[in-house]
């Protein structure tokens, strides 16, 4: 047989559902709030064959800009040969959910203007920048180890990213 040149393509996997997650799709999807400037991630739902994104931007996460009854649009970076552009795509609720990759950034955000506040209180000066945690311990004073003696053999563990190694 030949080579077929269909939108859907080498998708028997990706818009598969999940094992026991079959069947119409959950009303807290249609619940959801999308508002201009949310970043969100696509991910094709094969359950729901309107407002499918194409097969190129599963996966991908862009930013909302514009909202509708049933659908978003969303601006998503492409990379298109050696360009990477940004393409504006209409997608159905179904297939969008909000992006986790704010969470920590607005975690972070908290927890300076905390620190912020205590510092003040203190009348310290207090880094609010992450620190690089390096792999390296001989050479660096800054990063706190805690040795910890565990059964199997000792495990090293810093103290900002609580990173084992």
């Amino acid at each position: 047989m030949t080579n077929t040149r269909g939108k859907r393509r080498g998708t028997r996997y990706m818009f598969a559902r999940p094992f026991r997650k079959h069947g119409p799709v959950p009303l807290s999807t249609y619940m959801r709030i999308y508002k201009k400037g949310d970043i969100v991630d696509i991910k094709g739902t094969g359950t729901v064959q309107k407002g499918m994104p194409h097969k190129c931007y599963h996966g991908k996460t862009g930013r909302v800009y514009n909202v509708t009854q049933h659908a978003v649009g969303i601006i998503v970076n492409k990379q298109v040969k050696g360009k990477i552009l940004a393409k504006r795509i209409n997608v159905r609720i179904e297939h969008i959910k909000h992006s986790k990759s704010r969470d920590s950034f607005l975690q972070r955000v908290k927890e300076n203007e905390k620190r912020k506040i205590e510092a003040k209180q203190n009348g310290t000066w207090i880094e609010l920048k992450r620190q690089v945690c390096s792999d390296r311990v001989a050479t660096s004073e800054e990063v706190l180890i805690k040795n910890l003696s565990i059964s199997w053999g000792l495990v090293r563990m810093c103290t900002i990213c609580n990173w084992n190694y």
